[in-house]
């Protein structure tokens, strides 16, 4: 009596099994430009601290794979979208995907922001407190992108709920950065022009943490179908609020800031 032929696999369920194993990948993907953007933090604040022209170059240039993996990302969500017409759950899932992926994308362009501003810094002194809060931002930052991606990969609704307020310690560093800036400032120790861009720099890291913490919201959103509205929600670079140009005299920072990230 011969073997038995196996039974084959339905249609249905090999088509089911591919799309699965494209959900896979494409989550792998966004881990991947996660762990991407993350590096660049570290990378960028070293080249920065150090002067190194070579290397805060090679920051900027390497930028360049983040955007192409970025795109390419998205258009296979599209893709994924147009073919399979996914309902709830993973529908959810690959709207937050392509979410995630501007912020992600958008925070490694921060970290090209500052890097462009350290090379307006070159020749200039910093004192051993700046360069420690700078450090310090920087650790904070880091560890904000870095979680926000360990929670979309767990999909994990405590933290991902809790970066809002992991967040407070960043926002904080960055009051002390201004105040020490104004500080050296009108005590002669750094003249305006280091003192605008080292402002700039200290929000491009803040800003970070706020991409962080939408991801998170949109993590929470991808599990449960509910999106948080906390006083931080929207802190993104097209909010209105966040984005409003300061009053009075002396250089409008943010019209710097828009100028430096479409460089």
């Amino acid at each position: 009596m011969s073997e038995e032929e196996p039974i084959p696999e339905p249609p249905q369920a090999e088509h089911r099994l591919a799309y699965h194993k494209e959900m896979e990948d494409l989550t792998n993907g966004v881990i991947r430009l996660g762990a991407m953007a993350c590096e660049t933090i570290p990378w960028g604040t070293d080249a920065m601290l150090s002067g190194d022209l070579t290397e805060i170059q090679k920051v900027i240039d390497g930028d360049d794979e983040i955007d192409e993996l970025s795109y390419e990302l998205e258009e296979r969500c599209v893709s994924i979208i147009a073919r399979q017409a996914p309902m709830a759950g993973e529908l959810r899932r690959l709207v937050t995907i392509v979410k995630l992926i501007g912020e992600i994308e958008r925070s490694a362009d921060l970290m090209v922001n500052v890097c462009k501003s350290s090379r307006r810094l070159y020749g200039a002194t910093l004192s051993p407190h700046v360069r420690g809060l700078l450090a310090a931002m920087a650790k904070e930052a880091n560890k904000l992108l870095r979680l926000s991606i360990d929670a979309f990969a767990d999909g994990d609704v405590p933290l991902a709920t809790a970066l809002g307020d992991i967040d407070d310690e960043l926002d904080q560093l960055n009051r002390d950065m201004i105040e020490s800036i104004f500080e050296a400032n009108v005590g002669r120790e750094l003249d305006l022009g280091p003192a605008v861009q080292l402002a700039l720099i200290a929000r491009y890291y803040e800003r970070i943490g706020d991409h962080a913490v939408n991801i998170g919201e949109r993590v929470v959103y991808m599990v449960t179908g509910r999106l948080l509205e906390h006083a931080y929600m929207h802190r993104s670079d097209d909010t209105a609020a966040g984005d409003a140009a300061p009053t009075g005299g002396g250089p409008n920072i943010e019209s710097m800031d828009r100028d430096d990230s479409e460089e």
